[in-house]
């Protein structure tokens, strides 16, 4: 299975976690590649690649800059994204308990909006928590791999 893992941030905290994500990956034996957001085009989005998104939060629940031009285009050209498969695993912080997670779930939300399915459920990383990003990443995407094993 070909998984691109794409990763949208302000602070380099998702790029961290979708490099350990990928590593992770590639210890067995998997093809994975790793894009920044601003340098992945819509266009590029294929049927027969497995697509995990990890974006935090910025602001006041937005997407991160380097996020808003994926999703600014999205939301213009609007492609038809059925059969596409993809996970989401989100970044914040509880303390903002109005926003936490707000960036990957409004990224969600447009992936469905245009026919994406999502395996899995969202992913949630807590800043608050201490806990290294990278870990939180691999053990949830361990659990989307069953799912993935399981519909097969």
């Amino acid at each position: 299975m070909k998984i691109q893992v794409l990763f949208g941030t302000e602070s380099g905290n998702a790029e961290i976690a979708a490099e350990d994500l990928a590593d992770s990956m590639r210890n067995d034996s998997q093809e994975v590649h790793v894009h920044d957001l601003s340098a992945f085009s819509i266009s590029e989005l294929q049927h027969d690649t497995m697509y995990v998104f990890l974006c935090s939060t910025y602001g006041e629940g937005e997407l991160p800059n380097t996020a808003l031009p994926f999703y600014a285009d999205l939301s213009v050209v609007r492609p038809d994204l059925t059969g596409v498969r993809y996970a989401m695993f989100g970044l914040g912080d509880t303390f903002y308990t109005e926003t936490y997670g707000q960036g990957a779930t409004k990224l969600d939300d447009k992936l469905s909006e245009l026919g994406a399915e999502r395996v899995g459920e969202i992913g949630r990383y807590d800043a608050s928590s201490w806990e290294p990003v990278g870990e939180a990443a691999v053990a949830w995407f361990a659990g989307v791999l069953d799912e993935v094993a399981a519909a097969r």
